[in-house]
């Protein structure tokens, strides 16, 4: 009979096996396969991102219970992907684990990370404009549009070093929990394991690229409508953003996590 507390969970040497098998299946998926689960993924995050700015709207709420509260609601997106299945950028850069094992070559894994990346910004932009058109941001007297125009205006103007420290530490935060998830051997375990790191990032205001793909344009669409009498956001603005965020991600989430694990569990898999 199994014990009652029994730890049901696969080891992180177990799990770093597993992130290179699925490393290895995720870098050769079909092009259609590959970019319809990246649509998927960022119409998910932004989900998660819609599902924060509803929480970040209220006013009544002082800063940490929006932050972290928002942080939760946003963990919405990230369990979309893993539950659901869908292929997000942030998250595959654990890729890297399977390429330092020349399990997969340089050029599979940048594929991936092309191919997902642009499904992310079809489907997080895609996904900005049916919000729009919904008149979602109308809810809370308006509220909700003006905290989505704020949002984007402190991104567009964060220097670039700043975006990339934080886009550094809020994929490590991503990669943990995606690491995390793979422990788990059911839809609670995974679900438990993404919440507090996806919250935590959230909350401590880091970037997360695929959100930003959602959040900035939901806000360019907004400012069209609305006299927000603020600094124009724009597709320059959005991009030259997007750029330190997409780097500081790939760092954080590749070396800080993919490769320091392989480092551990894989050249030393007796440790």
């Amino acid at each position: 009979m199994p014990a009652l507390f029994e730890f049901d969970a696969y080891s992180p040497r177990e799990i770093a096996e597993r992130v290179e098998t699925v490393g290895v299946a995720k870098a050769r998926l079909p092009l259609l396969s590959m970019l319809v689960l990246g649509v998927l993924a960022g119409a998910f995050i932004g989900l998660g991102a819609l599902y924060f700015v509803v929480v970040r709207s209220d006013p009544t709420l002082g800063f940490a219970s929006r932050q972290v509260l928002g942080g939760i609601a946003f963990a919405l997106g990230l369990i979309l992907v893993v539950v659901a299945g869908a292929e997000l950028f942030t998250g595959n850069n654990l890729l890297v684990m399977a390429w330092a094992d020349r399990k997969i070559s340089t050029a599979e894994l940048l594929r991936s990370w092309f191919i997902v990346c642009a499904g992310n910004f079809i489907g997080a932009v895609g996904l900005a404009l049916l919000v729009f058109l919904s008149r979602h941001a109308e809810l809370n007297n308006g509220a909700i549009g003006q905290e989505y125009l704020k949002i984007a205006a402190a991104k567009i103007a964060m220097p670039f070093w700043t975006a990339f420290f934080r886009g550094v530490l809020c994929n490590a935060l991503v990669c943990l929990a995606v690491w995390m998830a793979l422990a788990g051997r059911s839809v609670v375990d995974k679900v438990v394991a993404i919440v507090v790191p996806i919250s935590a990032f959230v909350a401590a205001g880091f970037e997360h690229s695929v959100a930003n793909m959602y959040l900035i344009p939901m806000a360019m669409l907004l400012q069209q409508v609305a006299d927000a009498g603020g600094p124009a956001i724009t597709w320059t603005g959005f991009f030259s953003r997007l750029l330190p965020v997409l780097l500081g991600n790939i760092v954080g989430g590749s070396v800080l996590v993919g490769l320091v694990y392989r480092l551990v569990y894989r050249r030393f898999p007796d440790h």
